[in-house]
C-alpha cells in the first residue's frame, strides 16, 4: 500500500525530502508540498526535487486519491509539520490536501505521524498535540538523541527517520538498535 507525505512550512524541510527518498523504494509515495514549505526550502537551501515515481499533488488537489478514505494507505506523515497545520488538523479543518489527508488518516484509523518543528512549545501547541494524540495521531518531534552515538547530522536525521519507519512498521537499518546490558550482571 502507498504512503502519503505532506511537507509544510516549518524548519526541517530536508527531513521531509529524505523521508520521501527513503520510502520510494518501499512503495508508491503520494506527496504534497505547501507553498510555505517551498519558501522555507529556499531559506534552508534545500532542493525540492523528488524521484520520478513520486505522485506530486498541489495543495489545492483535494480530489487526489489520498483525500478519500476509500483509497487505502499504509500511513501518512507530515514532516515537518508547522504549528498552523497542526492546529488546523486538530480542529478538523481541511483547507488543503495535507490537512485533508491527515483528517482521512484519523477517521480511517491508519497511522498519522506528525513531526512538529517548533521550539519551545507554547500551551496552544501542546493542547493541539494532545488533541491529535487522543484522536490517534502520533506526535514525533525530531528530538536529538545521543545514546546511538551519532557522528554527524545525518546520523541524527537517520534516527528520526528510523523512528518514523518504526511507526509505519517498515523494516530499516537507519540506526543501531539498543540491545541493553548484555553482561547479565
Amino acid at each position: 500500500m502507498p504512503f502519503f507525505v505532506g511537507i509544510t512550512g516549518a524548519s526541517g524541510i530536508k527531513l521531509g525530502v529524505r523521508l520521501v527518498e527513503t520510502l520510494v523504494p518501499i512503495d508508491k509515495v503520494h506527496l504534497c508540498v505547501s507553498s510555505n514549505a517551498r519558501s522555507v526550502a529556499a531559506q534552508e537551501t534545500v532542493e525540492l526535487t523528488f524521484p520520478q515515481e513520486v505522485a506530486l499533488w498541489p495543495p489545492e488537489a483535494i480530489h487526489a486519491p489520498v483525500g478519500s478514505g476509500s483509497y487505502r494507505l499504509k500511513g501518512s506523515v507530515i514532516i515537518p509539520c508547522s504549528m498552523g497545520t497542526m492546529g488546523r488538523i486538530a480542529m478538523g479543518i481541511s483547507s488543503n490536501l495535507i490537512e485533508r489527508a491527515a483528517d482521512v488518516a484519523l477517521k480511517e484509523g491508519w497511522p498519522l505521524i506528525l513531526v512538529p518543528r517548533e521550539t519551545p512549545f507554547n500551551t496552544i501547541h501542546l493542547e493541539n498535540m494532545a488533541a491529535l494524540s487522543r484522536a490517534g495521531g502520533v506526535i514525533l518531534p525530531p528530538i536529538l538523541t545521543y545514546y546511538h552515538r551519532p557522528h554527524c547530522i545525518k546520523d541524527m536525521e537517520d534516527f528520526i527517520l528510523g523512528k518514523i519507519l518504526d511507526r509505519l512498521r517498515v523494516e530499516h537499518t537507519l540506526f543501531r538498535r539498543w540491545k541493553g546490558d548484555t553482561s547479565g550482571q
